[in-house]
C-alpha cells in the first residue's frame, strides 16, 4: 500500500514516525528494480539520497493511478500529496518520503512546483478515460511527468540553469514519448491514448472508437510520427550533454541510451502488432551500463 492509500486508511498517530526516512525511500527504490540505480550510485553520497528520495516520491505517485481503482479514490489520493508537498514546503513534513526530501528541498533549491508539477501530470493519468487533443497537449503532459522530474534532477545532480533546464526538458519529452509509444496496448486496455487525436485524424483514423483506432491502417503513420518527433529529443539532448559533459548526470545518460534502444526495437518491431511486447532485458541494460562505463 502507498503512503496516500495508508493515509487514507487512516494509520495510528505517530506510526510513520517510527519509519526511518533514508530506510524508506532505499527500500523503494531497491523494490522497484530500476536498472537505473547503477547511474544513481555513481552519484557523491549526498545527491544520491537527493535522487533517492525524488525517485521514490515519483514512485509513489506513480502507483497511484497505476494501481486498480476508482478514478475519485485516485484523485482524493493526489489530492492527499498535494497537501503533503505543501506540509513539505513548510518545513513540516509527516511521510517518510516527504521527510526523507526536507534537506535535499533545502540544500539543492528543488522547485515546489516541479513536485506539484508532477502530480497535475498523474491527474490526467486518473482520468476515467484519457485522450489528448493535439500535440501541444501532448508535450504539456510531457513535462508535467517527465520533464519535471527532469527539472528536480537536474537541481540535485548540480547542473547549471544552461544547458541542465533545456537538457532535462528535451530528456524527459523524448524518455516520455518512447514509453507511450512502448504502451499503446496496456494503455488502451486502461482507456489511455496519449497518440494526439489531431494526428491521428491528419493520417486518416477515425478517433470515435479506441479499438478502431489502434487497427487503422493510418495509425502506423501517427506513432511513426511521434517516434520521429523522440528522436529529435534524443539527438538535441546528445548534443547538449557532448558539450557539457556527461560524468555530473550519469543516471540521465544512462536512461537516454537505455531509452534510445528500446525506441529502435520498437521501431524494428513497427507499429501494426503493437501486442507484442518489446522490453530491454537487465542483462542487455547492464552491458549499456558497462559499456558507459557505469559500473
Amino acid at each position: 500500500m502507498n503512503t496516500a492509500s495508508r493515509l487514507q486508511a487512516g494509520p495510528g498517530k505517530g506510526s510513520w514516525d517510527q519509519i526511518k526516512p533514508r530506510d524508506h525511500v532505499n527500500r523503494v527504490v531497491a523494490r522497484s528494480g530500476t536498472s537505473f540505480l547503477w547511474g544513481m550510485r555513481a552519484l557523491s553520497a549526498e545527491r544520491r539520497r537527493a535522487i533517492y528520495a525524488i525517485y521514490a516520491f515519483c514512485r509513489e505517485v506513480d502507483d497511484i493511478v497505476d494501481e486498480p481503482g476508482e478514478s475519485t479514490d485516485k484523485r482524493r489520493a493526489l489530492v492527499a500529496w498535494r497537501e503533503e508537498i505543501n506540509r513539505l514546503y513548510a518545513g513540516k513534513p509527516g511521510w517518510p518520503t516527504t521527510r526523507a526530501l526536507l534537506e535535499p528541498v533545502r540544500r539543492f533549491n528543488l522547485p515546489r512546483e516541479e513536485f506539484l508539477a508532477v502530480i497535475d501530470g498523474m491527474e490526467i493519468d486518473a482520468r476515467a478515460t484519457v485522450r489528448m487533443r493535439n500535440l501541444d497537449d501532448l508535450l504539456h503532459y510531457c513535462h508535467k511527468v517527465a520533464g519535471a522530474v527532469g527539472m528536480l534532477s537536474i537541481h540535485a545532480f548540480g547542473v547549471p540553469r544552461n544547458p541542465g533546464f533545456q537538457i532535462a526538458e528535451k530528456l524527459g519529452t523524448a524518455l516520455q514519448l518512447t514509453n507511450i509509444l512502448r504502451d499503446l496496448k496496456e494503455d488502451a486496455a486502461m482507456q489511455r491514448l496519449y497518440v494526439p487525436l489531431e494526428l491521428l485524424s491528419k493520417h486518416g483514423v477515425p478517433t470515435t472508437s479506441l479499438n478502431a483506432i489502434l487497427v487503422h491502417s493510418g495509425f502506423s503513420g501517427a506513432c511513426a510520427e511521434l517516434a520521429g518527433l523522440a528522436r529529435g529529443y534524443y539527438s538535441e539532448t546528445e548534443r547538449l550533454i557532448t558539450e557539457f559533459g556527461w560524468r555530473r548526470i550519469r543516471p540521465a545518460v544512462l536512461m537516454m541510451v537505455v531509452y534510445r534502444e528500446l525506441l529502435d526495437r520498437l521501431e524494428e518491431r513497427g507499429w501494426t502488432r503493437i501486442d507484442v511486447s518489446i522490453r530491454l532485458t537487465r542483462l542487455r541494460k547492464l552491458l549499456l551500463a558497462l559499456r558507459y562505463g557505469f559500473c
